[in-house]
C-alpha cells in the first residue's frame, strides 16, 4: 500500500479543520477552508456537479461503502491493487465521519452525487445516502488522480479539456469475491507534457501515482467508444497522446463480480474533498 500520512500531519490537518472550535472562531476557520466550504455546499444540496478541477490543492477521494462482513476482503483487494485503490482512510464501523482526513464531515451527505449498487447492479444515483447507511457500514476513502491536477498546472501542463473514465481489458488481482478489470482515467497531453506528468505524478502514490500507460489505447483495451465518464472519443487530437492513470472507479467494476447486497460509491467525477493538502501527502 502507498505510504500513509504521518500522525503529525493528520493532527495538523485536524487543527486546521477547526476540531473543537466554536462560535466565531469555527465560522472563520470554515471560511478559510475551501474543502469544508465545498462539503457544506454539497450537504445543503447547493453543489451537485462534478468535483473535477474543484478545490485545488486538496486531496480528493473516491468512496466505497460496504458492510463490515465484506470490509476485510475489500481491504485485501485494495492492498493487492494499490495503483487503482490507494487507501487514504477507513472509517470505524457504523460511523460516517472520516475523522482523520476530514473531521466533522459526513460521508452520507458530503459528496455531490453517489451511486447505489445492489447485487452488482447500479440501481440509483442519489445526492444523499443517509437512509441507506447502516450500523455495520464501513467507508473506504481511496485517493483520486483529481488531487494532482493543480500540481500539473503549476508544472506547465495545462488542464485537459476533459478527463475521461474508461474501462480496460487489464485484470486486477482478485481478493475474496472482488475481482474485475482495471478502470483508468485518460487525459490528452503532448509528448513533452506526458514526460513531465509521469515524473510529477510519481510523487503522488496515495493518488494513483504515475501513469500505467502512455500512447495507443488499444494496448490496454481502453474503451473510448463507451466511456464511463466523458464523451465518446472518435479520434485522438493531432499533436497529442492519451495518458492513462489507474482509477478509483475500479471497485465499482468489482461490484459486478462480488455482487454485494448493498454497495455505495461516489459517482465518477464526483469525489469527496478532504482537508488534507495535496502537497503534504506526496513524496518530496
Amino acid at each position: 500500500m502507498p505510504p500513509m500520512p504521518s500522525r503529525r500531519e493528520f493532527m495538523q490537518v485536524s487543527a486546521l479543520a477547526g476540531v473543537g472550535a466554536t462560535g466565531a472562531a469555527a465560522a472563520a476557520e470554515v471560511a478559510e477552508n475551501p474543502a469544508r466550504q465545498a462539503r457544506l455546499a454539497m450537504r445543503r444540496g447547493d453543489w451537485k456537479g462534478p468535483t473535477v478541477y474543484k478545490a485545488p490543492d486538496y486531496v480528493q477521494c473516491n468512496l466505497v461503502v460496504l458492510s463490515r462482513r465484506l470490509a476485510y476482503d475489500f481491504l485485501l483487494y485494495c492492498q493487492r491493487n494499490p495503483k487503482p485503490c490507494p487507501v487514504i482512510e477507513v472509517t470505524d464501523t457504523g460511523n460516517p465521519e472520516p475523522r482523520l482526513s476530514a473531521p466533522g464531515a459526513d460521508l452520507r451527505t458530503d459528496l455531490p452525487k453517489y451511486r447505489v449498487w445492489r447485487r452488482g447492479e447500479l440501481v440509483e444515483q442519489p445526492h444523499d445516502v443517509t437512509p441507506l447507511w447502516r450500523d455495520d457500514s464501513v467507508g473506504f476513502l481511496i485517493g483520486s488522480s483529481l488531487t494532482f491536477d493543480q500540481a500539473l498546472v503549476r508544472a506547465g501542463v495545462p488542464r485537459s479539456k476533459e478527463v475521461w473514465v474508461l474501462n480496460t481489458q487489464l485484470e486486477t488481482v482478485p481478493a475474496g469475491p472482488f475481482r474485475g478489470p482495471l478502470v483508468v482515467t485518460m487525459r490528452w497531453m503532448t509528448p513533452a507534457q506526458a514526460v513531465i506528468a509521469t515524473q510529477l505524478t510519481g510523487r503522488f502514490p496515495a493518488n494513483h501515482g504515475a501513469p500505467i500507460h502512455v500512447g495507443d489505447p488499444a494496448q490496454i483495451g481502453a474503451d473510448l467508444v463507451r466511456p464511463i465518464y466523458g464523451p465518446p472519443v472518435a479520434r485522438i487530437p493531432k499533436g497529442t497522446m492519451p495518458v492513462f492513470w489507474a482509477c478509483g472507479v475500479t471497485p465499482q467494476k468489482s461490484a459486478e463480480a462480488a455482487k454485494p447486497e448493498l454497495m455505495i460509491t461516489h459517482a465518477p467525477g464526483h469525489g469527496f474533498i478532504t482537508d488534507l493538502r495535496a502537497d503534504r501527502i506526496c513524496s518530496p
